[in-house]
């Protein structure tokens, strides 16, 4: 196997183009190691994207933030301003795996392993974060909601890595959360992840919402009928029972050893109440 560590974003996407066997991009290696060990990818080529700048950076410019995808869960978690204006993002953040774990797994890693129950995936497409994704035919810009395509596949082509992160300069009254069920309160994997994200206009009534789904389906969905059932109404008990039950009716789950597919359904509904309640506090708080 080579491993090669690249300082700039030109060459690891030489790299990765013109690699003639298997290539893996190594951020956290949280996920990567593990598969790697247990047989499931052997790759001939390990490019760590750690000594690029531009990855490992959390840029503020005019209320607009860029989060590098090398940037760990640890360094969302203790950084101040984006805790501030993203709080449902470092909910996500801070639920991956152990604290050890997040002092190495990144918002890239956790994105592009494209597992349906990443727990910073849902918050960040709550959030609307487009990722900017570089190759060989140049850069372009992709909602984060397209990038995983099911279980272990993004629609990224050969050569190309998610850089980092653009978020929206966050309007007054708007708050954001996300929450999941385990059936442990830590070190497990999401059953059943929501995120939502909404903003208050000056009399209460909510302007602008979105939500999002993780592990009900093969791969985070952005429903937009659950936000719909937000928008134009003060949150109140009608508008969060019809939130609920279009989250429900958006999930299309398997059975497995976590919860059956009528759990799963269930559940989103309640979760998606619950977020949609804390991010209205959130948001009237601001």
């Amino acid at each position: 196997m080579r491993y090669e560590a690249p300082g700039s974003l030109d060459a690891a996407t030489r790299l990765l183009a013109d690699a003639e066997g298997a290539a893996r991009v190594l951020a956290g290696g949280t996920d990567l190691l593990i598969q790697m060990r247990g047989d499931i990818v052997e790759p001939e080529l390990l490019v760590d994207i750690k000594n690029i700048d531009e990855m490992r950076e959390i840029a503020e410019e005019q209320g607009r933030f860029r989060i590098g995808a090398a940037v760990t869960g640890m360094e969302i978690m203790e950084h101040e301003a984006f805790n501030a204006a993203w709080p449902g993002i470092v909910d996500g953040a801070k639920l991956i795996g152990s604290i050890q774990i997040r002092g190495r797994a990144t918002l890239g890693g956790n994105l592009c392993n494209a597992s349906p129950a990443a727990d910073s995936v849902p918050a960040l497409i709550a959030a609307g974060a487009v990722a900017s994704v570089i190759g060989p035919d140049g850069r372009r810009s992709a909602p984060v909601e397209e990038i995983a395509t099911g279980p272990g596949q993004t629609s990224l082509k050969t050569g190309e890595i998610v850089v980092s992160f653009d978020l929206p300069e966050r309007p007054p009254r708007s708050g954001d959360a996300y929450l999941r069920f385990t059936p442990r309160t830590e070190m497990d994997i999401a059953v059943v992840g929501v995120g939502v994200n909404l903003t208050l206009d000056g009399s209460g009534v909510c302007s602008a919402a979105r939500v999002s789904l993780g592990a009900v389906a093969e791969r985070p969905l952005s429903v937009e009928e659950a936000a719909a059932a937000l928008v134009g109404t003060r949150v109140d008990d009608d508008a969060l029972a019809k939130l609920s039950k279009a989250a429900s009716e958006a999930c299309r789950p398997i059975d497995d050893k976590r919860g059956t597919k009528e759990f799963r359904i269930e559940v989103a509904g309640v979760l998606a109440e619950r977020a949609a309640r804390i991010a209205l506090e959130r948001a009237e708080q601001r």
